[in-house]
This record gives C-alpha cells, sequence and structure tokens, in this order.
C-alpha cells in the first residue's frame, strides 16, 4: 500500500490504495474510469528521473522501463540541462516497490537510455543507451560515446554492442526487437554509410546492417524501433526523406518495409493532410493492418496525425491533432506508437498540447471519434508532464510514464483504469 496521486475527470485527490490491481474512486459518484500515479521518481542520486519511454510488463505484472537520467552514478558526460546522473534500467514491483537494476556510468557501459525494453524467455532485459560505450567516439556531440546495445540478466550487464558512428550508425534512440532465434534488430538516428541512420541486426555480439538510409527517397534519421510480421518482415518509419516534394525541404518522413535488405516505401508523407515526422514505431494489427503517428502536421491544424496504412497500401489519417483553441486543443506532437484493444479502439499519447498544454492519453474508436482519456498539466503538476507511449494489459488498463512532473519534478509511472 502507498499514497496514490488520482485523477477523475481532472480533480484531483489523494488516496491511500493498492498500487496495482485495485479500483480508486472518490466516492459514490466517482467515474470508472480512473487516472492513478504508481511511482513518482526522484532523481539522482537515488533511483532515477526523465523516464523517455513506454514500459514493459512481466507474466506477474511488474513493469520494467529505463530513466534517462538519475541513477546513482553521475559523470561530465552525463549531466545535460540541468539533469545529474547517466540514467537506469528499473522494476517496479506490483507492490509499487522501484529498484534500479542498473545505474549506467556513461563509460563503456552506456549513458541516456530513451528506449523501451523488451525480456526473453528467461527474464534477461534488452534495450539500448543513445551515449555511452566506446568513448572514444562521438565526441563532438558532447557525448562520449555512440551508444550501446545492452543486455541484462538479473543485475549483470552485458554490452551486446558499441556503435562507432561509422558504417555501423550512431545513436540507437529505440529499443530493440527479437525473432524467434534470438537475433535483435533495430535502429540508429545517425551514422551507417550516408549518415542517415540503419536497420541493423544482431546475432549474438555480431552486427549486420542490413540496410543505411539515404536521405532520399528511402527516408533518413530513424527514430522509431521496429515491428516484425509472420514472415520475418521488418516495418518502422523515417523522420526525413520520402517525397521530397512534400511541403518541407528533405521530406516529410516515410514508412518502411525491409524483406531482408530489400526495403520498400510503403508511404511518403506529405505534410498536408496526411502529416509530418513520424517518430515511433508501428503497430500491425492481425489483418496485416499498419497504425501509428505523426508528431507534426496533418492540416488545417499542423499538430500532428494518427493514420493507417492498409494491407493493400492505402494510407488513411484516421485523426489530425488541433492546436486551434476556438475549435479544441486535443493533444499536440503524438510522438509515440499506439496500442489497440480486442475492440479496435486505439490509444496513446500526445507530447504536449490538450487542455492544460502537458500533453494527453488519448482514445480514438474504429468510426474515428477522439476521446481525451486524461489531460496533463504543466509545470510541477503531481500527475506528470510529457506523457511517454502506452502498453495495455488483458482487462484494458494502460500504464505510462511522464518525463516530468509528479511530487519531485523528475517524472511518472501511472495507469488509467478503463
Amino acid at each position: 500500500m502507498k499514497f496514490a496521486y488520482v485523477t477523475t475527470h481532472c480533480v484531483a485527490t489523494v488516496a491511500l490504495a493498492a498500487v496495482f490491481g485495485l479500483t480508486i474512486g472518490t466516492g459514490p459518484s466517482a467515474q470508472a474510469q480512473t487516472f492513478t500515479v504508481l511511482y513518482n521518481f526522484a532523481g539522482y542520486p537515488t533511483d532515477g528521473g526523465g523516464p523517455g519511454a513506454g514500459l514493459l510488463m512481466d507474466a506477474s505484472g511488474n513493469l520494467y522501463g529505463t530513466t534517462s537520467y538519475g541513477g546513482k552514478v553521475n559523470g561530465p558526460k552525463c549531466a545535460r540541462s540541468g539533469y545529474l546522473g547517466c540514467g537506469t534500467v528499473f522494476k517496479l514491483d506490483t507492490d509499487g516497490v522501484e529498484t534500479p537494476l542498473h545505474n549506467f556510468t556513461g563509460g563503456g557501459d552506456g549513458a541516456t537510455p530513451r528506449s523501451n525494453l523488451i525480456m526473453d524467455a528467461n527474464g534477461d532485459l534488452y534495450g539500448t543507451t543513445t551515449f555511452g560505450g566506446d568513448t572514444s567516439n562521438c565526441v563532438d556531440t558532447g557525448y562520449a560515446g555512440c551508444g550501446v546495445v545492452f543486455k541484462l540478466s538479473g543485475a549483470k550487464e552485458t554490452v551486446l554492442h558499441r556503435f562507432t558512428g561509422g558504417g555501423d550508425g550512431a545513436f540507437p534512440e529505440a529499443g530493440v526487437i527479437m525473432d524467434g532465434r534470438g537475433n535483435l534488430y533495430g535502429t540508429t538516428l545517425e551514422s551507417g554509410e550516408f549518415n542517415d541512420g540503419v536497420v541493423f541486426k544482431l546475432a549474438g555480439k555480431k552486427e549486420t546492417v542490413l540496410h543505411s538510409f539515404t536521405g532520399g527517397k528511402d527516408g533518413g534519421y530513424v527514430p522509431s524501433g521496429l515491428i516484425m510480421d509472420a514472415k520475418g518482415n521488418l516495418y518502422g518509419t523515417a523522420r526525413f526523406g520520402g517525397d521530397l516534394k512534400c511541403d518541407y525541404p528533405g521530406g516529410c518522413g516515410v514508412v518502411f518495409k525491409l524483406a531482408g535488405t530489400q526495403l520498400t516505401v510503403l508511404h511518403s508523407f506529405k505534410d498536408s493532410p496526411d502529416g509530418d515526422a513520424p517518430y515511433a514505431a508501428l503497430l500491425l494489427d492481425p489483418n496485416g493492418n499498419i497504425y501509428g503517428t505523426t508528431a507534426s502536421g496533418g492540416e488545417p491544424y499542423g499538430a500532428g496525425t494518427v493514420f493507417e496504412v492498409s494491407a493493400s497500401g492505402k494510407e488513411s489519417v484516421l485523426h489530425r491533432f488541433r492546436v486551434n483553441y476556438k475549435v479544441q486543443h486535443d493533444g499536440e506532437i503524438p510522438d509515440t506508437v499506439v496500442v489497440r484493444d480486442a475492440q479496435g479502439n486505439l490509444y496513446g499519447t500526445t507530447e504536449e498540447g490538450g487542455p492544460s498544454g502537458g500533453g494527453v492519453v488519448y482514445e480514438i474508436t474504429p468510426d474515428g471519434k477522439e476521446k481525451i482519456l486524461h489531460d496533463f498539466c504543466t509545470g510541477d503538476c503531481l500527475d506528470g508532464v510529457f506523457p511517454n507511449g502506452l502498453i495495455i494489459d488483458a482487462k484494458g488498463n494502460l500504464y505510462g510514464t511522464a518525463y516530468g512532473g509528479g511530487v519531485n519534478n523528475q517524472g511518472t509511472i501511472f495507469m488509467i483504469t478503463p
């Protein structure tokens, strides 16, 4: 049991409640849908701060994730924008107890993890750090190292690959995925043959570049992770490139498919009306339809979109976010992956915007209707600010992180019940 910050329809109340599994309300008139803060990060030198990615849930309901700064170890290459600490991998158990499983040092083990995690059948965790690793490389960024792919077995970290900033890529922002043979796949923001990022494969500790982006029609600068279909094809998004006639020079980004080393562009964004700057990984439904978001574009409001690319290759916009306050401010910068429930409803977050300006959790029904499930406050609000990606459990509960805000202004972990 622990104190949690609970809101229903954005009315705050403090309640004593179990962190997981208990319906929390404000009395007999409480609505069924409830927002609960499960954990408040404290930053350096304790548990970490600035969780910049979504969560992972194991079969017992424990949550795992990363914080981009904070933890017990600080160094000159980790401090940034006034924040101390090199970041952590953490576990939050079902009693609400948070445990840092690894404190990054900023050296060979990595620094500044911004990725989600995956777990194998043995309970080992895998992820990336954007910086750290081989500290002789990428020093011109103000950080030492171009990032790593790591494995965490209990408290033991093994670095599977240290990026060099050459043909192998640099600055993995997203996490990795695993195929049935234990091979890992991921992306990097930059470097590669054309300095526009790569898709890579790791077989053990051997890295193979499957595609180096050119920044042209195939896209470039890849902050998003990958998904894989039953045939082993990979799908992802690139922030730039594609149709170079789009509203912005350099292209508005693409959705791509990678079959082996053969890349096919499934859709090139044009800013208006379909969006610009896809940052997030994609979602694939059982029928082969792909869902995703763009962080901006999508006129007439230009605040980003939720889109679908059908199995036949047709792209359609499911929702355009609005920044016109005279109409409705329903969110801005939807730069995280969407999740889908059994009824076909999509859920996601926007980094900013909403009625209070700190981002929202939204739902989009199959008929295209959008509903704000939670409106995050700005500043040091106790519910958090700048939410990240969501996961959904079998009961329809949503879990996510907020980069800032909370009791200590270091970010939060939250849950929304249906």
